[in-house]
């Protein structure tokens, strides 16, 4: 089960803090960071996103590993470094 993140950064160095610091909550809950990327280029906005600035792909067992981790504990001591870091649109996906 994948989990994509669409990223508009806000404070470098906070996203530098995040960004260290996150790999670890994910493993913890069986989940692993698939890939970072950067957009080539954005086709359509049609609902608003604004500007992506990177784009992040995790994966987990499933859908509730996923939501466990970002219910953690562990999770939640770093989010005052992602809210300084980004606006995030965060979503898990699966096939229909």
């Amino acid at each position: 089960m994948r989990v994509i993140g669409l990223i508009s950064l806000r404070d470098a160095e906070a996203f530098e803090r995040y960004r260290a610091a996150v790999s670890a909550t994910v493993e913890r809950h069986g989940g692993r960071i698939v890939g970072r990327s950067t957009p080539l280029r954005i086709f359509w906005d049609e609902i608003g996103c604004g500007p992506i600035d990177a784009v992040v792909e995790l994966e987990f067992p499933d859908l509730e590993a996923a939501q466990r981790w970002a219910d953690s504990p562990d999770y939640a001591a770093i989010l005052v470094d992602r809210q300084s870091a980004m606006k995030l649109l965060l979503m898990a996906v699966g096939s229909t």
